[in-house]
């Protein structure tokens, strides 16, 4: 799985990069995902507070897109709740596009056959 991850206001030591592969090849490993990009962003700076931002994009191979956002005050924290997002907004996805294919067509039956309810 292929991630781009850029970051805004903070340094991406190898570490962190890491870090943020393997959380999101474990959360997300399982779906054929045409693209992900990981913007992870410092927003107030040195001030401090809850401002450690982690977004992440999955572009899946239907065309659809996932995008979620979640914002803490640990960057760590953020990356583990947007990964878990995530995760679950995919499979929610999936869900809906699987039910929707696979839903059954009743045909009205033609004149003289019997139906596949009547069972005299």
């Amino acid at each position: 799985m292929q991630i781009a991850i850029q970051s805004s206001g903070l340094v991406l030591t190898r570490s962190l990069r890491a870090y943020v592969q393997r959380r999101l090849q474990t959360s997300l490993g399982w779906v054929l995902i045409r693209r992900l990009t990981v913007w992870l962003s410092d927003i107030n700076g040195p001030r401090g507070g809850r401002d450690k931002r982690c977004k992440i994009q999955v572009s899946l191979d239907n065309g659809k897109t996932v995008l979620i956002e979640d914002t803490e005050a640990d960057l760590y924290a953020a990356i583990d709740r947007a990964a878990e997002r995530a995760d679950h907004a995919v499979a929610r996805q999936i869900a809906r596009r699987r039910s929707f294919a696979h839903k059954k067509l009743t045909m009205p039956p033609v004149d003289g056959e019997a139906d596949d309810n009547d069972h005299r």
